[in-house]
């Protein structure tokens, strides 16, 4: 039988998924069952969804996954009607510097 080996996959493969309810909930990309990265999200009593925390693990740092994590809160936040308001330094950085997010925020 011949030896497999596996190969880093790269971050555009990497699928981001949304966990959601009532109470909050975040954007995960996820591998083999590990959680790589995430951005957290409560809702609030006018249920808008406060970004609370975004942070991506060490393997995939600087490839841009933050920002994906942020682009589909953008997304989804379009689709469903949700504001975001972003308390998370990095969010509030990316949400509040690019005019073209800003129809998003609460």
């Amino acid at each position: 039988m011949a030896e497999r080996t596996t190969t880093e996959q790269p971050t555009h493969e990497l699928a981001v998924r949304h966990a959601g309810g009532a109470r909050g909930g975040a954007f995960l990309v996820e591998r083999g069952g590990e959680r790589l990265a995430e951005l957290t999200y409560r809702r609030d009593e006018a249920g808008r969804a406060v970004i609370e925390h975004t942070e991506v693990s060490e393997v995939l740092r600087g490839q841009g996954v933050a920002r994906r994590l942020v682009d589909a809160a953008v997304a989804w936040s379009r689709e469903s009607g949700v504001k975001l308001v972003p308390v998370c330094t990095y969010a509030k950085k990316v949400l509040e510097h690019d005019p073209a997010l800003r129809d998003v925020l609460g």
